[in-house]
C-alpha cells in the first residue's frame, strides 16, 4: 500500500544527541493517485528507454525514416507529460474530491497515445497510418492542462480562523 509521508525528517534525541529519521504516515493514496503516479512513472522509464534506443539500436532507422526530427518531439513531448501524470498524481492525493485533476490525468495519458505514440510510429516505422490522430493528442494535452488549472482555481485556500 502506497502512503503519503505528512511529516518527515530528522530529530534530534536530547539525552543522547543522535540524530533518527522519522516518518509520520497520513492516509493510503487514493486509487486514482496511486495511479497516476505509477503511469507517471513507468512512461518515464518508457521514455528513457525510448531515448536510449533511438540513440543507439535505431540511429540507421532513424536516419532513413525520420529527417524531420518526430521521434525527438515525440521523446520530448512523452517526457514532459509523463512528469505531468505525477503531478496530477500528487494533486489528486491532495484533493481526491476534486475531478477535474482526474480528467487532466486521463488526458495527459490519451496525449501521450495519440501525439507521441503516433509521433513513434511515424519515425520508427515509417507508418502514416494514425497521423490523423496526431492533433487530437496535442488537443488531449491543451485540455488536460486546461482542466488542470480549473482543478486549482475551483480550490479554496484554507481559512486563517
Amino acid at each position: 500500500m502506497l502512503l503519503i509521508f505528512l511529516d518527515s525528517g530528522f530529530r534530534r534525541n536530547d539525552e543522547t544527541g543522535t540524530l533518527t529519521m522519522f516518518a509520520t504516515a497520513m492516509t493510503p493514496l487514493p486509487s486514482s493517485a496511486r495511479w497516476f503516479l505509477i503511469l507517471g512513472a513507468l512512461n518515464l522509464a518508457l521514455s528513457v528507454a525510448l531515448g536510449a534506443a533511438g540513440m543507439h539500436a535505431l540511429k540507421a532507422q532513424l536516419a532513413s525514416n525520420d529527417p524531420a526530427g518526430w521521434f525527438q518531439t515525440a521523446l520530448h513531448y512523452h517526457q514532459l507529460h509523463a512528469l505531468g501524470l505525477l503531478v496530477v498524481g500528487l494533486a489528486v492525493a491532495r484533493v481526491p474530491a476534486c475531478r477535474w485533476f482526474a480528467w487532466c490525468g486521463w488526458l495527459l495519458l490519451a496525449g501521450i497515445v495519440l501525439f507521441s505514440g503516433n509521433l513513434y510510429l511515424r519515425s520508427i516505422a515509417g507508418s502514416h497510418a494514425f497521423h490523423a490522430a496526431i492533433p487530437f493528442g496535442g488537443g488531449a494535452f491543451i485540455l488536460a492542462w486546461l482542466l488542470f488549472a480549473v482543478g486549482a482555481l475551483t480550490q479554496r485556500p484554507p481559512s486563517s480562523t
